[in-house]
């Protein structure tokens, strides 16, 4: 019997031109929670993430800089963005660079065999090039500005480019394409990117230009050296070369394929969506290869009502962010606060509001007011177990709801339903007043169960929240004996969640420092 497919999930690969911003972290903790849930559902889970370190920009920027391309991208790549998935507690299981070998060998390959079936030929490109974009554009992608041909998305005037090029035959995909979405509606969400591209390929695709020839910084194409692969066919094809794309069936590579292609979601943001909704398929298809059963297209976050961009200078390191919120509010906010799919306005005001609201006052509180009453009442020990109705249908409903839409991408939703559990155990401590009935020994069984449903409910929470914000969930697992009386917070499945009674009376409960502190509101 062959193994379960994997789960295979990937970010785009990033643009090494600059450091990170917090748009290219939005999208990467997006896809580390979304493997984070599957593999506590006990699946297989593969999660690629990268850079993407070919093209004209990078070249420029690294001539502008005094250096070579590859030293550029180096330096960028092991001091900025490899640091910064490390500090955002980042679990990915592979790191693709577009310059290393698995990579351009099997580029070089796959655009060879493309090639021999008839799908790249010989041609002229003349017209308007962005370089911000890495893109051919069309008159409808551009703007009038200062009597100049600018790029609508950077506000910058294009290059006119005229070269001798190889071309890939993009028209011939237009009508299988066209079938695709609207046979497997699912395959390109949400419904507005769905109907972007659509639209598009309505209008009227023409083949695409897939070689440059004015510079040298790129994968060379085996056919003709003097020319590289436009950095973008070249890029696309990560998502495929980083799991053994073309390797020998029987090789270590081949069975990776085998068992991980096709990719499960590819997450991209919205403005890259034609390059992996239209041009990738597409590729995949002339190779005779299965296209990814979902892209999903996110929507940006904007400062000032703008999208975040280095080059306006709103570019915010995550880092400003997390060393005063600390790295699982970080995590937290963006996927709680925005609709993943639609854009969303970042501001500080609102990130210092849910903090205290939603993880200090609710759940932080809660975990802390647990520890301090098992510890003032029941000498630091989880009392006899005990079942509460109310509760435990309110989670098996909790997890039901959670579970659908975290698979679903809709990660607000999943959110919002488990800390909705965790106010209403907040309102059962409230109401049940077990602070009261300690006043009297007459109601220790009752004060017993209500200790006991809390912390059984902080186990579940905890359990819930860890893809979300692991580090804050290992503390809070630690802090309810749970490591020793239980198991590894990691080996806990989803499916198993709302099974009551699974804290065992006797653990030890410990109290920690505060799992969300107050924090002054920035000036």
């Amino acid at each position: 019997m062959s193994p379960a497919k994997t789960f295979y999930v990937t970010t785009p690969i990033y643009y090494v031109n600059d450091v990170p911003h917090i748009g290219h972290a939005y999208t990467t903790v997006a896809g580390d929670v979304l493997t984070r849930w599957h593999r506590q559902k006990g699946e297989s889970v593969w999660f690629l993430t990268g850079t993407d370190e070919h093209g004209q920009k990078v070249l420029r920027t690294a001539e502008a800089n005094g250096v070579t391309p590859q030293a550029w991208v180096d330096n960028l790549v092991e001091t900025s963005w490899k640091p910064n998935w490390l500090a955002l507690n980042i679990a990915n299981d592979d790191f693709i660079r577009t310059t290393e070998p698995r990579h351009s060998e099997r580029v070089q390959k796959f655009l060879t065999g493309l090639k021999d079936d008839g799908f790249i030929y010989a041609g002229k490109y003349e017209g308007p090039y962005c370089v911000g974009c890495e893109e051919f554009k069309i008159l409808g992608d551009l703007v009038e500005k200062d009597g100049k041909q600018t790029c609508s998305t950077h506000g910058t005037p294009v290059e006119i480019v005229n070269e001798n090029n190889w071309f890939f035959k993009l028209s011939e995909f237009v009508l299988p394409l066209l079938n695709h979405y609207r046979e497997s509606p699912q395959a390109l969400q949400p419904e507005s990117a769905r109907n972007e591209v659509l639209s598009f390929l309505e209008s009227g695709v023409t083949d695409l230009s897939i070689s440059r020839s004015t510079f040298d910084w790129g994968i060379t194409v085996p056919w003709d050296p003097d020319q590289v692969f436009y950095v973008w066919f070249d890029a696309l094809l990560n998502y495929a070369t980083a799991v053994g794309l073309g390797d020998d069936p029987s090789s270590a590579g081949g069975k990776k394929f085998a068992n991980t292609w096709p990719a499960d979601v590819h997450l991209v943001g919205k403005d890259i969506l034609r390059f992996h909704a239209v041009i990738w398929p597409a590729m995949l298809m002339a190779a005779g290869l299965a296209t990814p059963k979902k892209v999903f297209a996110h929507g940006w976050l904007l400062v000032g009502g703008e999208k975040m961009s280095k080059s306006k200078l709103t570019g915010i390191a995550p880092k400003q962010i997390t060393d005063h919120f600390g790295v699982d509010a970080f995590r937290y906010y963006f996927l709680r606060a925005i609709p993943f799919g639609s854009d969303g306005s970042f501001s500080w005001e609102d990130v210092h509001a849910r903090y205290t609201s939603e993880l200090a006052n609710d759940f932080g509180n809660l975990a802390s007011r647990l520890a301090a009453m098992i510890e003032k009442y029941c000498g630091g020990v989880i009392p006899e177990s005990s079942y509460d109705k109310e509760l435990a249908e309110a989670l098996a409903m909790t997890v039901e709801k959670a579970d659908a839409a975290m698979c679903d991408l809709d990660f607000q939703t999943g959110i919002v339903a488990i800390m909705d559990f965790c106010k209403q155990v907040n309102g059962y401590v409230t109401v049940k007043e077990p602070w009261i009935l300690a006043k009297d020994a007459a109601n220790k069984a009752e004060l017993d169960a209500i200790l006991y449903n809390t912390a059984e409910s902080l186990r579940a929470l905890a359990i819930l929240l860890n893809s979300v914000m692991p580090a804050t969930c290992e503390i809070l697992w630690e802090s309810l004996g749970a490591n020793k009386s239980i198991g590894a917070l990691k080996d806990q499945h989803i499916a198993d969640v709302s099974k009551w009674g699974q804290l065992p009376a006797g653990s030890v409960v410990t109290k920690s420092a505060s799992l969300f502190p107050r924090l002054d509101v920035i000036a």
